[in-house]
């Protein structure tokens, strides 16, 4: 009986599994020659086939499987074991295309080989220093402008009348009348807003970073000075007075908020270029007669393939 054929009905069978004992043994630079005599121990014999330590052990390494037990390791070597017995019995007797079986577990093996490789590169692709110098000699790309804002909020929606909405406007406009006026943000802002929170305090609305609430609100606070005042304006949340209580500042945000982010976009650029070195190694020719058949999936391109496997590391 052959045992590759054997193997390959158990990985297509039962989630292509056992498969992985050829694969990992390969990957991880073990053989027969430099295997222990532990590694060769049989553990069980199924019908005229031996399964090794070194089988079930590569099995376990597959499925991520950490043995706590001695009843655990039992149990996952008897569904080993009985993967192993069912595809003895199928290959005998069953009726199974087994050259779509040889042609599906050959493009397997293919994406394992991938995974695995990006795997192992992407582990050490990215450094520390990688991501602090690239942190250093992009700093503009970490720098934020802020500004210290208060703010008289008169709320609209999309439910309300024209009337309604041209209520809420002479409210505002009577609030900014009173700041011209000479009266005091704070005391403006406790009469006429309608924002709980900063009416409490004046107004206050803090550091706010630009880009945020909404682009208008940002375009207005941004373009005013220090104690500043602008016409009311509108937003999504409804008529904005809004004064600056602190000029524009910019500020760089810290390494560890952004080291994450340096590090996704490094191995990204790091898989990228590893791909296009790994293609030049080998010569490839499509051929111009004839074309590929549409009614398959199509399989994922070496790329594709390692971006799936970084995700689900990610995940």
């Amino acid at each position: 009986m052959n045992r590759d054929t054997r193997t390959k009905l158990i990985a297509a069978g039962f989630g292509l599994g056992a498969v992985v004992l050829m694969i990992v043994s390969a990957l991880d630079g073990r053989d027969e020659e430099t295997a222990s005599a532990d590694a060769s121990a049989v553990l069980a014999t199924i019908g005229d086939e031996e399964l090794t330590e070194a089988e079930f052990e590569a099995f376990l390494r597959f499925k991520r499987v950490s043995l706590r037990s001695d009843e655990q390791s039992e149990r996952v070597l008897g569904e080993l074991v009985e993967r192993e017995a069912l595809a003895q019995a199928i290959e005998a007797h069953g009726d199974l295309d087994t050259a779509l079986l040889e042609a599906e577990l050959r493009e397997f093996r293919k994406e394992q080989l991938i995974s695995r490789y990006f795997d192992r590169f992407l582990r050490t692709a990215v450094t520390d220093e990688s991501i602090r110098n690239y942190y250093e000699t992009h700093a503009d790309e970490f720098e934020d402008r802020k500004v210290h804002v208060a703010h008289v909020l008169v709320r609209t929606n999309r439910r309300m009348t024209e009337e309604e909405r041209q209520a809420a406007l002479t409210k505002a406009r009577e609030a900014y009348a009173k700041l011209q006026a000479g009266e005091p943000f704070a005391a403006v802002a406790a009469e006429y807003s309608e924002d709980r929170v900063t009416a409490q305090r004046g107004g206050d609305l803090g550091w706010v970073r630009e880009g945020t609430i909404s682009p208008r609100f940002s375009e207005r606070a941004f373009a005013l000075e220090q104690g500043g005042v602008a016409e009311p304006f509108e937003t999504p949340f409804g008529y904005h007075v809004l004064t600056v209580l602190e000029a524009p500042q910019t500020v760089r945000r810290p390494l560890e908020a952004v080291q994450a982010d340096i590090r996704a976009r490094l191995r990204q650029e790091a898989k990228e270029a590893e791909v296009e070195r790994l293609r030049g190694l080998v010569e490839t020719e499509v051929s111009e007669e004839g074309s590929a058949p549409t009614s398959a999936q199509a399989a994922p391109s070496l790329a594709e393939s390692a971006e799936a496997d970084e995700q689900a590391e990610e995940g």
